[in-house]
Order: C-alpha cells, then structure tokens, then sequence
C-alpha cells in the first residue's frame, strides 16, 4: 500500500498541520466571535452595521480551520480523537449550537426590520459569548487531563466542568473581545473606532490579568508542566515567550493611546500566538495530556500517507482563498456595505 514513512515523520507533520489548523482558527474565528461579544454595548445601530459589515466577508470562512483541526484529529489520530470526543462531548456540542445560532441570526438580521433586528442582534451577541465560553472550557479541561483508563476515556459527563475550565471560558471571552475590538479599530472609522478603541483599553487589563492567573495556575496544578518551565537552562529559554507578551502588552497600550490602527490588532495576534506556542509546549508530546502521545495515538501509516496526499492538494488552495478573500476586502468596512 501506499506509505511515505520512510520519506517523512508522518505522525510529526499531522501534528504540526493540526495544531497549524487550530491556531488559525482561533486567530481568525476569534476576531468575528469578539465582533459578536462587543456587539450589543455598540454606541448605535449603524456602529453595528459596520461592525456586521467588517467581519461579512471573512466569518464563515474562518470556521473551515475548526473542521479541518476536528477532521484531521479523526483521521490522523485516531485514538486520541475516541478519548477525548467523549470527554467533552457537552462543551462542543454547546460551542456547536452557539455557532449555529450565530450565523443563523447573522443573516436573519440583514432582512429583520424593527424590534425583531434587536432581536436577532442579542442572538448574534448570545451565540458568540456561549461558543467562545465553551472554547474556553474545552481549553481548561484539556490543560487539566482527562481520566483515561486502557484506550478509553472512564471519567464522568461533567468532569470538563472545573474552576480552572470555568476561569479559563472567562479569559477566552475577554481574549476574543479584544481581538474584536484591535480589529475594528484597523477595520472601521469615525465613532465606531473611537469607540472600538476605548473597548480595546478597558479589555486590556482584563485580558492580562487573565493571561498571567492561567500562566501561573498551569505550574500549580501539574508538576510535569513545572518541571519543564522551572528547570534550567529552560526557564531561561522559555522566557523569551512571557517577556514577548508583557512586550507586546506595552506596545499594544501604546499603540492604543497614539492612534494607530493596525498595530494593536498585531500585536494582539502576537500575544495570543506566545500563549499558544507556550501551552504547546507545555502539553508536548502528548495528545491526551499525559497520557497519550501524538505517537501513540497515530493513524496506519498508509492512512496518513494518504491523507496527507489530499492535503498537499487541497490546502494551498484553501489558503490561496483565504488570503485573496482578505486582499480584497482590505481597507476600511463602510456602513453602507452589504453582507
């Protein structure tokens, strides 16, 4: 059969592409679900409609990364996908609903009238806090593990449920919110952005505040993870990735107070790709945290030759889509625009 094996560390690359497809997921997703957390406390309706208007090219675009990340979990690693689907199977299920009503009230509200708008705006605002707080949870129940018995997940149907999860679903949102905000400030003008940017300056300090408690809980709660960050020479390694945040938090408030507009949305990127680059650090090798490897969890080899085939085929174009949608749209969203 079919087998690149012996050219390439297949389970490596799936592993990279995965954790590629989720970053970008949340970068991207994460910019139109902040869009929908900030929305209901815009100054005007005609603030939203440009809030509406900025993200209408890019949101459902932008959740093609989810289904590829999910998808290429199932396919490429079989035995984690069957521990950790069942672990959390309540959280996706609620984050999924979540999406759905949002783009379902997305587009019901460019053809409402009235007080059934309003409606459809606290819909918009509701699915995206419920599927950015489940994001969260799903993060901070995997930080933590799950009980894994044999192959097989044995724990309960509320063990996702934790302080930790609960705290890191409230980071998530303000982590969102800023992103949002960082981005119509770069996307929009006039009240809307001057009102983005003062979003963007309440929403820093909490997004640090919560960024430093996950930071210093993850060592505290799992001596592996405290080991790794703790001994030397990698703690002064892996400093380069804490202080390149509170670098990047100075230039984002700077940034804030000067007026630049694509700047913050920048540096907000590069404050959650640190934080990303650290947790898959910490979680590194494992797929199950601590108890599966993405080794240990890898489709047959011919399976990932395979896939790995279609996806040499079909990414480039999924990305070359991508980044022509943002070409063209680039510039400032105008309330006259149309989604």
């Amino acid at each position: 059969m079919f087998n690149l094996a012996h050219i390439v560390d297949l389970p490596l690359i799936w592993y990279g592409l995965i954790a590629t497809a989720i970053l970008l997921y949340v970068l991207l997703d994460g910019f139109d679900l902040g869009i929908g957390i900030l929305f209901p406390f815009a100054p005007s309706d005609k603030c939203r409609d440009r809030m509406m208007s900025s993200v209408a090219p890019f949101w459902d675009g932008n959740e093609t990364w989810l289904v590829l990340g999910g998808g290429g979990l199932f396919a490429a690693f079989p035995l984690a996908y069957a521990i950790l689907m069942p672990a959390f199977y309540m959280p996706l299920i609620i984050m999924l609903l979540g999406l759905i009503l949002r783009g379902v009230s997305f587009e019901f509200r460019f053809k409402a009238k009235g007080r059934s708008r309003r409606l459809w705006d606290h819909a918009f605002h509701f699915g995206s806090l419920v599927a950015t707080f489940a994001q969260g949870t799903v993060l901070g129940a995997f930080v933590q593990g799950v009980s894994v018995t044999g192959r097989a997940f044995d724990g309960g149907a509320l063990d996702w449920l934790s302080p930790f999860s609960l705290m890191v679903g409230m980071a998530l949102i303000f982590g969102y919110a800023l992103l949002g905000a960082t981005w119509l400030v770069m996307k929009t003008e006039d009240i809307t952005q001057d009102w983005a940017r003062k979003s963007a300056g309440y929403l820093f300090g909490y997004v640090a505040f919560f960024m430093g408690l996950v930071s210093l809980c993850m060592p505290l709660m799992n001596d592996n993870i405290r080991a790794l960050w703790f001994s030397m020479p990698n703690f002064l390694i892996l400093m380069v990735m804490p202080l390149s945040c509170v670098a990047l938090f100075i230039l984002l408030w700077r940034d804030l107070h000067k007026g630049n507009e694509y700047r913050p949305f920048l540096a907000v990127i590069g404050i959650f790709l640190m934080n990303y680059i650290g947790l898959g650090v910490s979680m590194w090798p494992w797929l199950v945290p601590f108890e599966v490897t993405y080794r240990m969890a890898a489709a047959a080899p011919e399976s990932q030759s395979l896939l790995l085939v279609g996806t040499v085929v079909l990414l480039p174009m999924v990305l070359a889509y991508t980044g022509y949608c943002y070409y063209i749209f680039r510039g400032k969203s105008s309330h006259e625009a149309h989604y």
